[in-house]
């Protein structure tokens, strides 16, 4: 059932995208929004096209040293040396937070100058104080790309320089950057900061609708000559249902304000256009099933998390939901055991997401007599 997931997902999303509203025309070589909240695309054009990344490399490079923040390799207020490979990053006109070999600066205040400033050579002097190499860091962030099934991606390096070899596309970074969000919410506020000052040089964050929209809390702008203008954006709005996070990934456009122009586009439309309707509570059952073998003949099913989908608005109250159970269902039974698909259509049958069916409450098996006189109704049936 384990590589049934992915699939069904792929459908849900594309699925989504043929009921959806028009989208507006957005002036971006390639683009994808995507409804975190019912993690369903909602719009995209050549999401799969491989392009330069530029800076939103840096996503990659931040994830990993969040998981080593996390596995306690490192600290915020730990310091990391200053090599000349990070000095060295400030050539060409390159983006940088200005610090130099003579420095040791706070693994914070690297991070800031990662993400806000968009430093190069912070970025090269965390992937040495993570990995111990530039090399040895960028193969660990291959490697994570590859255990996500990023198909598009290939790093070879830490910040976004162009070189051969080096491509993502739209949406292999809305999967990075959704990893970020969920994964690692400590660490996300990072993307919201509106500007650093480091060795007494201001610079402002580039994502302009920081400043514009204050529902946008990320995330990461990129550019270079081969990337064009290119920018992550995330906002989370309030809706009488509750929160519903939505995350644009634009890339190519002509200019800083272009990119910000555009990626405000997507957002005001995905949140106009679509409604988020909560089908299930989490940890709702929505059916019961049949078990065989276990210390009780009936098993609670629903799904892990609360439920929701994205729907063109006022379509909301036409859906239906249908059950595929994979019976029968034999004990033991462990809670979060996937046992089906709940599976979400229109009223005239198209698909809308299938939701994993889960076991809620574990089902022990049962002694030997139970077991016996269910093997004999089993093997009868």
């Amino acid at each position: 059932m384990k590589s049934l997931i992915p699939f069904v997902l792929a459908v849900a999303s594309s699925v989504a995208v043929a009921q959806a509203p028009q989208p507006p025309e957005v002036a971006a070589r390639q683009y994808l929004l995507l409804d975190m909240t019912s993690n369903q695309v909602l719009a995209e054009r050549d999401a799969d096209t491989p392009t330069d990344p530029a800076s939103l490399t840096k996503l990659m490079t931040a994830y990993i040293v969040f998981q080593a923040l996390r596995e306690k390799k490192l600290t915020l207020d730990g310091t990391l040396a200053v090599s000349q490979r990070a000095w060295d990053a400030r050539k060409g006109g390159a983006s940088v937070m200005f610090i130099d070999t003579t420095m040791r600066p706070k693994v914070d205040e690297l991070l800031r100058g990662m993400i806000v400033q968009s430093g190069n050579d912070a970025s090269v002097a965390l992937a040495e104080g993570v990995g111990g190499t530039v090399e040895q860091f960028v193969a660990m962030m291959n490697r994570q790309a590859q255990a996500w099934g990023l198909k598009n991606t290939a790093f070879k390096n830490v910040e976004g320089m162009s070189e051969p070899g080096h491509k993502t596309s739209a949406r292999d970074l809305s999967v990075v950057a959704a990893h970020i969000i969920r994964d690692f919410p400590e660490y996300y506020p990072y993307y919201s900061v509106k500007d650093f000052t480091y060795n007494k040089i201001r610079q402002d964050n580039r994502n302009m609708l920081l400043r514009r929209d204050p529902t946008v809390d990320g995330m990461k702008t990129g550019y270079t000559d081969a990337a064009g203008y290119c920018l992550v954006a995330s906002a989370q709005r309030d809706f009488p249902n509750g929160k519903r996070r939505l995350l644009s990934i634009v890339l190519g456009t002509d200019s800083r304000e272009a990119r910000a122009s555009e990626s405000q586009k997507l957002l005001n439309w995905g949140y106009q256009a679509f409604d988020a309707v909560r089908l299930f509570e989490a940890g709702q059952s929505v059916s019961t099933g049949q078990v065989w073998k276990g210390v009780v003949n009936q098993a609670k099913l629903g799904a892990e998390g609360a439920v929701f989908v994205a729907v063109p608005k006022g379509e909301g109250g036409k859906l239906q939901t249908k059950i595929e159970r994979t019976d029968p269902l034999v004990a033991p039974l462990n809670k979060g055991q996937r046992v089906g698909t709940l599976k979400v259509t229109t009223s005239a049958g198209a698909p809308v997401a299938d939701v994993p069916l889960v076991v809620l409450e574990p089902v022990p098996v049962a002694g030997i007599f139970g077991r016996a006189w269910d093997s004999i109704r089993l093997w009868i049936k």
